[in-house]
């Protein structure tokens, strides 16, 4: 249930950015999130058609989620290894000295806006 809580931490920081660079209506949003976050993508989905209706500024916003790999990084023969297929225990020496490098993370990765729906679409990338 926490895709909504995510969904709406999404739109007030698009809204944000719009406003900062007078924006008028937004196109889509990228959102990269990691394989173990947690997050459920049809959750994201059906959270984001129903919650932007109440925004004119999304009014047929597309949400696009792209998923990055989880990593894990292990201490003691210092490589990585993908997390989902081996778990805590690395694959190369045996060890649990291990951490999550990346894949527990959530990014707005680009907003595309269109101001003037006649004007091609405009990218705003925010740091």
């Amino acid at each position: 249930m926490h895709e909504l809580g995510l969904v709406n931490y999404v739109v007030k920081q698009v809204t944000e950015i719009a406003e900062e660079n007078n924006v008028k209506r937004i196109a889509s949003v990228t959102l990269e999130f990691g394989e173990v976050s947690g997050i459920v993508t049809s959750y994201l989905n059906d959270y984001w058609n129903w919650y932007t209706k109440k925004f004119p500024l999304f009014d047929g916003a597309k949400l696009i989620c792209e998923e990055i790999p989880a990593v894990t990084w292990c201490d003691d023969c210092k490589k990585t290894y993908p997390t989902v297929i081996y778990g805590k225990t690395c694959p190369h020496c045996g060890s649990g000295n291990t951490w999550l490098l990346k894949g527990n993370e959530m990014n707005i990765k680009q907003i595309e806006v269109e101001d003037n729906p006649e004007a091609p679409a405009d990218d705003v990338t925010r740091q």
